[in-house]
């Protein structure tokens, strides 16, 4: 019949969740904010991340596969002593496999003085190997006469060509973007645990007060009782 104890009880359950709601927002743990910026420091202070040091990996070992793939191709045809005087000595653009192999070394140092020594987070060195490695290849294949020369004349361009935009996926979709991500995460904790800083001991649950739910109960039986008992006395 009355409204008035229901619209308490409804204040007082409005207010304990706006503290609760408080409480979440203002309790910031100190120590595990420092815990998450130490292991972000730690990860800055090796020098290198993990996918740039195995994007690093894979680009030796694009370098190491050709190389192998060239001295094969260099013992198949005669001999590795007079197979390399042939395709250094007396170089042919047209029929010799010396240029794939210092395409190869082209890309890795390329790669190793950007992304591992100056560590660069732009793609533009991965860009230049790529398009002159395409470019070169497309035109040899075209132009020369490896095709003659038996499997390797096909086996050593492709693979040039697949290794050198494997490459340019990894770095492009692995390796900046996660970079990217780790980063603006570090800068999310240590945004955090400035703001943390600026609350004098963080907010406790001593600071929140609100009535106790006893006494709206023992209220609101007083009041019923003293409704009742003019009934009870008239009967």
């Amino acid at each position: 019949m009355n409204p008035l104890p229901q619209d308490m009880e409804n204040a007082l359950t409005g207010s304990q969740s706006s503290h609760a709601s408080l409480r979440d927002v203002h309790s910031i743990n100190p120590t595990q904010l420092m815990a998450r910026i130490e292991s972000y420091e730690g990860r800055e202070k090796k020098g290198i991340s993990d996918v740039r040091r195995t994007f690093c990996l894979f680009v030796t070992f694009d370098l190491l596969f050709v190389t192998l793939l060239w001295i094969i191709e260099l013992n198949v045809n005669g001999g590795i002593e007079n197979t390399l005087e042939k395709e250094v000595v007396q170089y042919d653009y047209y029929s010799s496999y010396f240029d794939i192999f210092l395409l190869a070394v082209f890309r890795f140092k390329v790669l190793i003085l950007a992304y591992a020594v100056c560590r660069l987070r732009h793609w533009w060195a991965i860009a230049l190997t790529t398009a002159v490695t395409s470019a070169f290849l497309l035109a040899k294949v075209i132009l020369s006469k490896l095709f003659s020369q038996g499997a390797f004349g096909y086996v050593l361009p492709i693979i040039s060509f697949i290794l050198a935009w494997i490459e340019t996926w990894f770095l492009d979709f692995k390796v900046l973007p996660q970079e990217a991500e780790e980063e603006n995460r570090l800068l999310i904790v240590q945004d955090a645990s400035e703001r943390a800083a600026l609350i004098p001991g963080g907010l406790s649950d001593g600071q929140f007060y609100s009535p106790p739910e006893s006494e709206a109960g023992s209220e609101e039986a007083e009041e019923k009782q003293d409704t009742e008992t003019p009934l009870v006395e008239l009967g």
